[in-house]
């Protein structure tokens, strides 16, 4: 016997997380698989995202479960996409047409974190953006990648501490006074000449340059004044995209998100230290959870449910 479910999908670069719920809103099971985007328009993105659809299909099949409706946050996801995407939510999930909610990924962090209107989003990832999602307006900060800005994101630190090291050695002919970093820097690349870097860094996406974040949050650790420097300005970065969000739409509570929180305490202690007029929140929502939660019928999923389903394009969102 088959029992049908509500199912919610956070698919961001790296990894992708669903959670099952039952008409009550309990967790039925859940899991994660590899990452994928909603870039559908390019035919390796669209069998990523495919793979990952069979993959949770497969395991609800397993488990005696069919989604009766799916609300999914896709990094990269805009309206354009959503034909094909739906048409992958048929194929792969059997999902009844008209039973789908495609949002972006940043859309779904917020409404695991606020109701609608009630507060503004940074999130620090990969990339840095800021979001209000209200009934009245949709605002959007940064988030417009590592050539313009992205500034205090993991990609952004990684190559302000590429930047800083390469600097010292310009003077100096060594990277002996900047080694807490250099080090681990080239740990992760796996090579300390310029060809493994420039390799790394110019035959790479942002995903995976950001991971050099790592080792600036390593030296960080060990009290290294270069690391701790450049975490401080990332907090200055991010703490100034809740003030523009601030600017723009009014005083609201600030909420942060993302792994460079996860750095050092100095990030989440430089965000509050700037903000010190500004109630300020560091989250930590169960965002596939709360997709799922999200087709009850509750005033307030009713009310995501309905502003989601405009279908708005974050990147006209400023």
């Amino acid at each position: 016997m088959t029992h049908t479910i509500h199912l919610g999908l956070d698919v961001g670069g790296t990894g992708s997380r669903w959670v099952a719920c039952d008409e009550h809103g309990d967790v039925v099971t859940r899991g994660r698989t590899v990452g994928a985007t909603g870039h559908v328009f390019n035919p390796a993105e669209k069998a990523r995202l495919r793979e990952v659809l069979s993959a949770i299909g497969k395991d609800l099949a397993e488990a005696g479960l069919s989604a009766g409706g799916v609300l999914a946050g896709l990094t990269g996801f805009g309206p354009a996409a959503t034909a094909d995407v739906n048409a992958l939510l048929r194929d792969t999930l059997g999902v009844p047409e008209g039973s789908t909610v495609l949002v972006d990924d940043m859309s779904l962090a917020y409404a695991a974190n606020f109701e609608p209107g009630e507060g503004h989003l940074v999130s620090a990832g990969t990339g840095s953006i800021g979001l209000h999602f209200g009934p009245e307006q949709v605002v959007r900060v940064g988030g417009r990648g590592i050539l313009i800005d992205d500034a205090g994101s993991g990609s952004w630190i990684a190559l302000r501490a590429l930047d800083l090291i390469y600097r010292a050695h310009d003077h100096s002919g060594t990277f002996r006074d900047v080694s807490a970093v250099a080090d681990r820097m080239f740990a992760i690349i796996g090579g300390t000449s310029w060809s493994d870097v420039r390799q790394f860094v110019y035959g790479s996406d942002r995903g995976k340059i950001g991971t050099l974040a790592v080792a600036v949050g390593d030296a960080a650790e060990e009290g290294d004044g270069l690391a701790l420097g450049l975490l401080r300005d990332a907090a200055l970065e991010l703490a100034q995209l809740g003030l523009a969000l601030s600017q723009r739409v009014g005083k609201r509570p600030i909420g942060f998100i993302g792994g460079v929180l996860t750095l050092h305490p100095v990030v989440g202690e430089g965000i509050s230290s700037f903000l010190h007029n500004h109630e300020v929140r560091f989250l930590a929502a169960d965002v596939p959870l709360a997709a799922a939660r999200l087709h009850l019928d509750t005033d307030a999923a009713r009310a995501w449910r309905q502003l989601l389903s405009v279908g708005w394009d974050p990147s006209e969102a400023v």
